[in-house]
């Protein structure tokens, strides 16, 4: 595997379900839009279904990799040095620190229909972010991926 192979990649889809309600956005828009006649009912569906569309598609493309010496979870990149200790949360303990245990400093790239997650600590003193919390679908095999690259 090459230095900057991918040794871990997971997109943060958005479920079948809210594509469904999508289509009842766009099917909104040429309801609101009937009225009109059929030619502004037809952009009405097209207007509303392309923006419901693009919102799911962008809610859904949040991307976790570990590549070369470097956690990219979203936008931030984290070198894998900086990382401690990473834990698996189940269902229940993922929930919990996304409620009632959040710390508001801690980098979280959550998605709420993801019910597993990866807490890991930050480290490096200069950070004031004391964890970094991710939505994943492979807890385990994130973690595994962390600590592949930390002794690499």
């Amino acid at each position: 595997m090459e230095p900057s192979a991918a040794r871990y990649e997971e997109r943060l889809t958005a479920p079948p379900t809210w594509w469904g309600i999508a289509a009842l956005v766009a099917l909104s828009g040429g309801l609101m839009t009937l009225p009109l006649g059929a030619l502004p009912m037809l952009g009405g569906v097209i207007v509303a279904g392309a923006l419901a569309a693009a919102g799911v598609s962008a809610y859904g493309s949040a991307r976790i990799r570990v590549v070369a010496d470097s956690l990219v979870a979203g936008d931030a990149r984290i070198p894998v040095a900086a990382l401690g200790a990473a834990e698996v949360l189940d269902p229940a303990q993922a929930r919990a620190w996304r409620l009632e245990k959040a710390d508001p400093r801690a980098f979280m790239l959550l998605r709420s229909y993801v019910p597993t997650a990866l807490r890991v600590e930050v480290t490096d003193p200069a950070d004031p972010t004391p964890y970094v919390y991710l939505s994943t679908r492979a807890p385990r095999a994130l973690a595994a991926a962390l600590d592949a690259a930390r002794t690499k």
